[in-house]
């Protein structure tokens, strides 16, 4: 004969309705995580781009200063600004430049390491 809903204890109704809460809640914890996880990857990816704007930027930028300091280098340039500022520079006289000759280079047989000493037939 089949149970009456009446003697049934309260928790026995209450189970079914609570597995279904539980249930609820983490697929909608599951999908709160999938949601933020998918809006740091779209962060990450926009600061990226942004990053890789600013490098190009500076790249750009570099590339530049490069070039004006290789004309404020040119020896015409010096030349001239040196002119402009009147520091009276002028290139060296021929009595002001010392020429140093460099030594010639050893033979090859002597050309080797100092632990290495070697007898040669006389």
């Amino acid at each position: 004969m089949a149970k009456n809903r009446r003697t049934q204890s309260g928790a026995v109704r209450f189970v079914p309705a609570l597995k279904a809460v539980l249930l609820c809640s983490i697929i909608g914890f599951f999908c709160v995580g999938y949601v933020w996880q998918k809006n740091k990857i779209y962060e990450l990816g926009q600061q990226i781009g942004a990053r890789q704007i600013k490098l190009e930027r500076l790249k750009k930028d570099n590339q530049n200063l490069a070039s004006t300091l290789a004309t404020l280098q040119r020896p015409m340039h010096l030349a001239q600004r040196s002119g402009d500022l009147k520091l009276g520079l002028v290139p060296p006289t021929q009595q002001q430049i010392v020429w140093i000759a460099e030594p010639a280079p050893l033979p090859a047989a002597t050309n080797l390491p100092p632990f290495q000493l070697v007898q040669l037939a006389p």
